[in-house]
């Protein structure tokens, strides 16, 4: 078993204990983490239940995305008081067998994130320029592995800031066409605040945004992109205060765009009298014929955005999962290009690409659980956190998100192929 090293302390720096200045580059990861949030599934869900339910489901975005800040939060501090990521943590304490097992069920889900991922992107790629799906999935691995290029030695700041740029143009467009489409309701809005549920369409909607927003790939890579370096000699006080801060920001970014885009299918839904009912390729028509040309255009690139930028990150996932688990890197070109293929593969033969969007949401949501009860087990080891370490009661709100995370996550699959 590998040693665990522990890079919180709490010696006392040499100068200004506590200033925000010192944690800086603790900030960033979290940003990286929320593209999976604003993912070309959550595109589809969102505007599904906006068109089909109003803002009665807003209430479900905002509860997830709590437990969204809860879960990243809880992987930023286990990848800085460890210096591992979830991954190597397991390979560290489980035996051959039982990591080889988990390996294979994060593969799974890095695949079927990748496949919406391409699904979204192919989506954006023709509504923008009519370019054929396989071409499209062609296109999309290229720009992920630009992105990649940018997270080169030295230079994670830019891959932190593109993935930032890309999330501020999803909303950007979001936030546009809810504008220019309108019809919005005031008290509507502040109605969906109030949990309730009507019916099971909304009873599966409400599942599908669930287990479209927790994602276990942003769980296994954010605890790999935490600097530990940046805390050593700072209060554990300091650092959990500023990775509370890099979660509540950037997953509170995410959570804005996912309510615009309920509000936005919310409008489409009006603007129509019901017609519309959230197919992505229809909204562009309605758009583009309804509303105007820069609206389709802007609802295009934020959706071309999302798939792009959300590759790129589920690329550098798979790069942690095999590296963590296994303890072996494949070159990530090489990488890319293998996983890159059942995508192409499935986009070239023409399949559905909605069926492509359930069948990748349903073998995502049974790494769910797995990816958050193996975090909290190691954030409530003292051992392993030192200071760091989760206090009871947040070990207690944790368990029982994760359990209700995981119980709609397990339960999505089934309803959905019903």
């Amino acid at each position: 078993m590998a040693e665990t090293t522990r890079v919180v302390t709490t010696e006392r720096p040499q100068a200004a204990p506590g200033r925000p200045a010192r944690l800086t580059p603790l900030m960033g990861p979290a940003l990286v983490a929320a593209i999976a949030y604003v993912d070309p599934g959550n595109v589809a869900t969102n505007l599904t239940a906006g068109a089909t339910s109003g803002y009665r489901l807003v209430w479900v975005v905002v509860a997830a995305s709590l437990v969204a800040i809860l879960v990243q939060y809880q992987a930023a501090k286990l990848g800085v008081a460890t210096g591992r990521s979830l991954p190597e943590l397991c390979r560290d304490r489980f035996p051959r067998w039982g990591r080889q097992i988990l390996w294979l069920q994060a593969e799974l889900v890095v695949l079927a994130t990748d496949l919406a991922e391409f699904v979204g992107a192919a989506i954006g790629l023709r509504l923008l320029f009519g370019m054929p799906v396989a071409v499209s999935a062609v296109v999309t691995a290229g720009v992920s592995l630009l992105l990649l290029a940018l997270r080169r030695r030295g230079r994670t700041r830019r891959f932190e800031s593109a993935t930032a740029a890309a999330l501020l143009l999803i909303g950007a467009g979001m936030v546009y066409d809810l504008v220019a489409v309108g019809h919005q309701s005031a008290s509507g809005f502040a109605g969906g605040l109030v949990p309730r549920l009507a019916g099971s369409d909304q009873v599966l909607l409400a599942m599908g945004i669930v287990g479209a927003t927790v994602m276990p790939h942003a769980v296994y890579l954010h605890s790999a992109l935490a600097k530990p370096g940046a805390a050593v000699g700072a209060r554990p006080k300091d650092v959990r205060r500023a990775l509370r801060f890099d979660c509540g920001i950037a997953l509170s970014a995410a959570a804005t765009v996912n309510v615009s885009m309920i509000a936005l299918g919310a409008g489409l839904g009006a603007l129509t009298a019901g017609a519309w009912t959230g197919d992505l390729f229809d909204a562009h028509t309605v758009l583009a014929e309804r509303v105007g040309g820069a609206a389709a255009l802007a609802f295009a690139v934020a959706l071309l955005s999302s798939g792009f930028a959300s590759s790129g990150v589920g690329t550098l996932a798979g790069d942690v999962v095999m590296g963590g688990f296994l303890g072996r890197r494949v070159p990530v070109y090489l990488r890319r290009l293998v996983t890159m293929t059942p995508s192409v593969v499935l986009l070239t033969v023409g399949t559905s690409l909605t069926t492509l969007l359930v069948a990748s949401q349903v073998v995502i949501s049974f790494g769910v659980p797995v990816a958050l009860f193996l975090l909290i087990h190691f954030c409530r080891d003292r051992a392993l956190m030192g200071q760091l370490v989760n206090a009871r009661v947040t070990t207690a709100v944790a368990a029982a998100a994760a359990a209700v995370v995981a119980a709609v996550g397990l339960a999505l699959p089934f309803l959905l192929l019903a």
